[in-house]
């Protein structure tokens, strides 16, 4: 045997570009969710002084930002729901291109309340994309290399945020008008529809499934198990106790991650902004960098998790950075008074508090069988949402009665606790097939 063919494949040499389009697929669709939602983080603030002048501003942002997140939360769990049914492929395409209609609708909001209205429609839109997107990947990558798929993938959400952090560095300066042509990019993923149209196929478990269900429908008399594929899906998964068990961790983690990061993480950049203010510098250019910043070390973060969850397990992994997370919330907010020293925390926190989220692409899927993944990955990733759209209420509340960032941060900071006492409930399931 010569030494080439004694060499071990490199995990990536034995995937197909049907694969690899299936990731592009859903890092690209989560890649415009991530610019969409960082947007409306970096613009609510000069949309609502304008739209809204009589507001007190950090409440009126935080009930934009929350009804986004309870938009987000519907649409996501219908999502799900539809992609077990109609198919993966199907509810991505028609996902992206309601966003998108939404998106560029809010560019001509008139008023406050349309405001409202069309980010909680554009928020229903962009819940629907994730489930299906991790389903698609989950489903058509090896056991071998699925958590780097899953990183791969997320960290599409980070790149959409440094691409919106740089755009409005561009465009925060154009005028009162300036979010609006923000909102107006969002319009660019329907052209990507085009692309998933006719690149990017259906999984072949899902169409099993598909293929299963219609000739069960045909039958008189089902077994339990085939019971179970005819059952609505939603119903099935918390009817079932294992699958009701793991429901219940994970959303309870998901709750975790989620009330954390729209809590505390989405004011990085007025935080900062507000440092450069008191030191005679320009809040929205160091907010932009601060973004920047942030969302460089977040892209990090989501890759690494898959990687590091492939190689040390997923239970340690998550473990890890939710522990990180809930020392760094008060080192950035409360106890680094350096702007510089700042910036440089922003990138560190970025890794572990929204690099974080790779831990539902990585690990949900394994949760689930084939027929009830996509409810199971979407329910839980997006139920967690009618909770945590209360953390910008919260924290927009508190930083208005305090006049601060750093109390608020820490306080619900403390709630990452709560996910590192769940983790060790959750079944190791690294290297495993997928549930069929």
């Amino acid at each position: 045997m010569t030494e080439t063919a004694a060499q071990p494949q490199r995990w990536y040499q034995s995937l197909d570009r049907t694969q690899w389009r299936a990731l592009i697929a859903a890092n690209l669709g989560w890649l415009f969710d991530g610019f969409e939602t960082y947007a409306l983080i970096l613009t609510a603030g000069v949309a609502l002084r304008q739209l809204a002048p009589d507001q007190n501003g950090a409440f009126a942002v935080g009930l934009t930002i929350a009804l986004t997140l309870l938009g987000w939360g519907v649409g996501g769990i219908l999502g799900g729901i539809l992609a077990d049914y109609v198919g993966r492929r199907k509810i991505l395409l028609t996902a992206i291109t309601l966003y998108s209609l939404f998106t560029g609708l809010s560019a001509a909001a008139w008023s406050w309340e349309s405001f409202l209205v069309l980010r909680l429609l554009t928020g229903i839109a962009l819940g629907s994309e994730w489930g299906t997107g991790t389903s698609l990947v989950a489903e058509m990558w090896p056991p071998s290399a699925r958590a780097k798929a899953a990183g791969l993938m997320q960290c599409g959400l980070g790149l959409g945020f440094f691409i919106a952090s740089a755009c409005w560095a561009f465009i925060a300066p154009l005028g009162e008008h300036s979010w609006r042509y923000m909102f107006l990019i969002g319009v660019l993923p329907a052209l990507f529809a085009l692309w998933l149209r006719r690149s990017v196929p259906e999984s072949d478990k899902w169409e099993r499934v598909r293929d299963r269900r219609s000739k069960l429908a045909t039958g008189t008399e089902l077994s339990e198990k085939d019971r179970t594929y005819m059952r609505f899906t939603l119903r099935q998964i918390l009817a079932d106790p294992k699958l009701r068990r793991l429901t219940i961790l994970g959303s309870i983690m998901s709750a975790v991650t989620t009330l954390a990061w729209w809590g505390i993480s989405t004011w990085v950049p007025a935080y900062v902004g507000s440092v450069a203010q008191r030191e005679g510098l320009s809040p929205q250019s160091y907010a932009s960098t601060a973004g920047m910043i942030y969302n460089a070390g977040a892209i990090a973060g989501y890759i690494s998790l898959g990687f590091l969850a492939d190689r040390f397990g997923r239970k340690g992994t998550v473990f890890l950075y939710f522990g990180a997370s809930l020392v760094l919330t008060p080192v950035l907010f409360l106890w680094t008074q350096d702007l510089w020293l700042i910036l440089a925390f922003c990138a560190v926190n970025g890794f572990f508090t929204l690099g974080q989220y790779t831990w539902m692409p990585v690990w949900l899927p394994e949760f689930y069988p084939t027929h009830l993944r996509g409810t199971g990955t979407s329910f839980v990733f997006n139920a967690a949402r009618f909770i945590a759209f209360l953390g910008p209420l919260t924290a927009g509340t508190i930083i208005a009665q305090l006049g601060g960032f750093g109390t608020a941060a820490t306080v619900l900071g403390l709630v990452y606790i709560i996910g590192m006492i769940v983790v060790p409930f959750c079944p190791e399931t690294r290297g495993r097939p997928l549930p069929e």
